[in-house]
């Protein structure tokens, strides 16, 4: 690609870490989504362990002359595991494999696999990479609740390697003993099986697991004391400025207009999912994105409730004075003070040509401008707003 890099890495699943240096700027990435020809997406199911289901399962794949993995991540009771599967399907050819086996004795056991000499491999997760056995285009895979997200995923690689279609299956215990990650790493798993999903699944991944130590294997305390967004905004500046690049110092407005703004506990009861949503609201800049973020919510959780709204119009107004280089605004009483950074785009001249034109309106020696307002008028925060488009360049 270019003969100034020194280190390609090729990754279907990045780890957190490697994907998060990315994010910011310090390595490139390149993304390949267009999948082999023929290959097809692997179907991915979620479901209890249970004897009857492997039996169908087997059988299926068996009857199309086809191979299938079963994969055990515990040594001590896979031999009992194995055995299990030969008295379900009395017929099929069983080998077992796994890490603790001599290098030898392996090697066998994968030889008659890969030969066809077998028709059902139980091991570890040893065969995580690196296989490509077209023939196999079934995997079982037990206790997937205890597996990692991207473990899953390059596991569940291992089928669909022809023009045949695959089936995945994730075996767990009952729903009930589940932990809320497992069940966010098995429903993202079954939800994101189509083709060139890897990228997806990492970034799933990274949200779920967080960056990590940047240069090292253990986490950073520094990135929980700061915040996960505030560190990226940090990383990403001091890498453009590493680069020689400009970096536009940030203007954050202060909005302080005296309004409930806020997502209430009786209306989404997950402190996480609170969180996110939070996340998702930042990031409105317009009244459109308002009015689809309002839709979801009503969607998701029913109408959101007057704190809610006045959250999702505070964004809309905060990104319209972010634009504008609005420094603070303030309500005392009956008066709002809007206060410009020294380098706004709004010129005196539209400053005062707008005065002109409203009597509720005043700017002092100090250049704040003064709204007069009255909330049979309607809000604080739509007083300011229409002041704000009106100031628009």
């Amino acid at each position: 690609m270019r003969k100034n890099v020194d280190v390609l890495t090729m990754s279907a699943t990045p780890i957190p870490r490697t994907l998060h240096m990315s994010l910011v700027g310090l390595r490139d990435m390149s993304v390949i989504e267009t999948p082999p020809k023929d290959r097809l997406a692997i179907q991915t199911t979620v479901a209890p362990f249970s004897e009857t289901l492997v039996q169908r399962v087997i059988e299926e794949e068996l009857a199309r002359d086809g191979q299938v993995f079963f994969v055990h991540n515990r040594v001590e009771s896979i031999a009992s595991l194995a055995s299990m599967v030969k008295r379900l399907v009395p017929r099929a050819r069983v080998v077992v494999g796994h890490g603790q086996m001599r290098e030898s004795e392996l090697e066998k056991v994968m030889l008659k696999f890969v030969r066809n000499e077998a028709d059902i491999l139980v091991s570890t997760t040893i065969i995580e990479n690196g296989l490509d056995i077209p023939r196999a285009n079934t995997i079982l895979i037990n206790r997937a609740d205890r597996m990692g997200l991207s473990e899953l995923y390059q596991l569940r690689g291992r089928v669909g390697r022809s023009n045949q279609r695959a089936y995945a299956y994730l075996l767990v215990p009952t729903e009930g003993t589940l932990t809320p990650i497992a069940r966010q790493r098995l429903a993202a798993l079954q939800e994101f099986s189509d083709l060139g999903a890897g990228f997806r699944i990492a970034a799933l991944d990274l949200e779920l697991r967080g960056a990590g130590n940047l240069l090292g294997g253990e986490q950073h305390g520094h990135i929980e004391a700061v915040g996960f967004d505030m560190y990226c905004q940090m990383m990403e500046r001091a890498v453009a400025e590493r680069k020689g690049e400009a970096v536009t110092p940030e203007r954050r407005a202060t909005l302080n207009l005296g309004q409930e703004i806020r997502i209430p506990p009786e209306y989404i009861e997950s402190e996480n999912l609170r969180l996110r949503i939070y996340k998702r609201i930042a990031s409105v800049a317009s009244e459109a994105e308002r009015v689809e973020v309002t839709r979801e919510l009503d969607d998701r959780f029913g109408p959101p409730p007057p704190a809610v709204a006045n959250l999702l119009e505070y964004a809309v107004v905060k990104a319209l004075a972010e634009k504008l280089l609005v420094a603070t605004v303030d309500r005392k009483g009956d008066q709002i003070a809007i206060k410009f950074y020294d380098d706004t785009p709004v010129g005196p001249e539209r400053i005062v040509k707008l005065i002109h034109k409203r009597r509720d309106m005043r700017l002092d020696p100090s250049g704040v401008l003064w709204i007069a307002w009255k909330s049979s008028k309607g809000s604080a925060m739509d007083a300011v707003r229409n002041v704000l488009l009106q100031l628009q360049p």
